[in-house]
């Protein structure tokens, strides 16, 4: 059975008949995790295992899982820096914080790979404009071209790991206040002055960036239609000036920044005549189901040759990797450089 473009989620810790019966439908290519859906790694490893085993070939099993605060699994795993954290080492050491980049990327996904996930929604790579509150320090930096070099770092580290990388929020969600969750966010500038926003993917496209997760952001300058939802993003831009080759995704589109296109199955169809490749429908059983009862046949063949080469590489389990001295080495490093330096007496810090 071939994978489709609908991404859905699944209620709690182990499958239950009714998230059997879904995963099972042609129309679902993939799953996202939540930390509701966490308690340990061998929990953990049992639901992706049991996942996988439903389909041939396997679903897909994805998480939002940055570091700071979007961590979606704590206990057992190394806690990653907030990315604006890692462009602060930046700007004191280029070299040490494209290290640090490189670094986090590695552990995130040789972690996430050793339970059986096989792709993270990471990094983000929307510039700190400091007005995005969802936004805030899951931003790297201000700067396109550190933020370009810090994101190249991170996405080297998790195909070392066996991961593909997917950069968000395309085409940038950094300099708009509303929350795209909450509202429909509008950006007025023109094409020319997102120019920085862009430069980031284009230099991650050209070292063969595998996807990109497309906000729900209307730039109205650009488009009336969200950039989830516009072919003249994704087609013209993304597909056709950018050159990239790897898979779209949408934003989720329960989220109130999709609203705007009407039902579930409009947004739906929409984004799909749009140009993206999958489909996430979160927290939303359903509507999920409205889907797989009217959504018709909307399966394309180039949509899966793109979206199968994201399953996740081989990778060691979670006992022989907390068991090499690069695990043990990382995740010293990463947690010590979270804790808040100490003072001794004489007010200096150690």
């Amino acid at each position: 059975m071939s994978l489709g473009p609908l991404m859905v989620d699944v209620a709690g810790t182990e499958l239950t008949a009714t998230d059997r019966e879904v995963l099972c439908h042609p129309l679902v290519g993939s799953v996202i995790l939540f930390t509701r859906n966490y308690v340990g790694l061998a929990q953990l490893q049992a639901l992706t295992a049991a996942i996988h085993a439903l389909r041939d070939p396997p679903l897909i099993v994805t998480v939002d899982h940055e570091g700071g605060r979007v961590q979606r699994f704590r206990t057992g795993f190394t806690p990653l820096p907030p990315a604006r954290f890692i462009g602060h080492q930046y700007d004191m050491d280029r070299q040490q914080g494209i290290r640090l980049a490189r670094e986090c990327g590695w552990l995130l996904a040789a972690e996430l790979r050793a339970a059986g996930v096989d792709l993270s929604f990471a990094p983000v790579v929307d510039l700190d404009h400091e007005m995005s509150e969802i936004i805030g320090d899951r931003a790297y930096h201000r700067d396109a071209d550190a933020v370009a070099d810090l994101a190249n770092a991170c996405m080297a580290g998790m195909r070392e790991a066996g991961m593909a990388a997917v950069a968000k929020h395309f085409p940038g969600h950094g300099a708009v206040v509303a929350d795209s969750h909450l509202a429909l966010p509008v950006d007025r500038r023109e094409l020319a002055d997102l120019e920085p926003e862009l430069r980031p993917y284009r230099r991650l496209i050209a070292n063969n960036l595998p996807g990109v997760m497309v906000a729900h952001i209307v730039y109205p300058d650009i488009d009336v239609q969200p950039a989830s939802l516009s072919r003249r993003w994704i087609g013209d831009i993304l597909r056709g000036e950018l050159q990239f080759h790897g898979v779209v995704f949408a934003d989720d589109l329960s989220m109130e920044g999709a609203a705007a296109a009407g039902g579930m199955i409009e947004r739906a169809g929409m984004a799909l005549a749009a140009g993206c490749d999958v489909l996430p429908v979160c927290n939303n059983r359903p509507a999920v189901i409205e889907l797989l009862e009217q959504l018709g046949d909307v399966i394309n063949p180039a949509s899966q040759a793109r979206w199968v080469r994201l399953h996740g590489k081989a990778a060691p389990a979670q006992p022989e990797l907390h068991a090499s001295a690069r695990w043990r080495e990382l995740n010293a490093r990463i947690c010590s450089s979270l804790r808040p330096p100490t003072l001794d007496l004489n007010g200096q810090s150690t």
